[in-house]
């Protein structure tokens, strides 16, 4: 029991912002082990309007990603994040769960796609900086690296700050399944 505990402070810590909201998604990494319990994990947020996926599986850990679907898809449906994603090879007409799809085959590629910062929300100037000057020269460096708008990134970085303290704090008083409501009770 106490090793889940432990997935749900990881969880809490690297996904906070996303499970409020405020982010479209986050990425965490978490052991791969026999009778894991994040299909239950899945489960249970998805009643609450949050999605638990696993975008890759290897021999010792998997990337886990957390959203919320709307979110999500209304950044991904951004003019310019369309642009680069068009550039990435992804179809235009593609839907969220295709886009999610071809995103999770790259990431079983031998080269990383660098496009997952539009997925985790990045402005698309970082992310098109990030890979034009292939890591370097970068502004800052806070959820990623900056090479647009300094003072908007440092906001949104205190921003996600706060929201990760809040939800661990408040991880101290409660499990997170119960921080967070069912669906069917939000429109009660």
């Amino acid at each position: 029991m106490e090793h889940w505990a432990d997935f749900e402070c990881a969880l809490a810590y690297h996904c906070a912002p996303s499970l409020v909201g405020i982010k479209a998604a986050d990425l965490f990494s978490w052991p791969v082990e026999p009778g894991s319990r994040v299909a239950d994990y899945a489960r249970a947020f998805a009643d609450r309007g949050i999605c638990l996926r696993v975008l890759r599986r290897g021999a010792e850990r998997m990337l886990l990603l957390v959203y919320r679907p709307e979110r999500l898809a209304e950044t991904l449906d951004g003019a310019e994040v369309r642009r680069l994603l068009d550039r990435a090879g992804y179809p235009p007409e593609a839907t969220l769960e295709e886009l999610l799809t071809i995103l999770s085959r790259r990431l079983h590629g031998s080269s990383f796609p660098h496009e997952i910062g539009l997925f985790l929300g990045y402005p698309p100037e970082d992310v098109e900086g990030f890979c034009r000057h292939k890591g370097q020269n970068f502004k800052i460096c806070g959820c990623w690296k900056v090479y647009g708008d300094q003072e908007a990134a440092c906001r949104c970085f205190d921003r996600y700050d706060r929201c990760r303290k809040a939800v661990c704090r408040r991880l101290g008083q409660c499990p997170l399944m119960e921080m967070f409501r069912p669906l069917r009770e939000q429109g009660a």
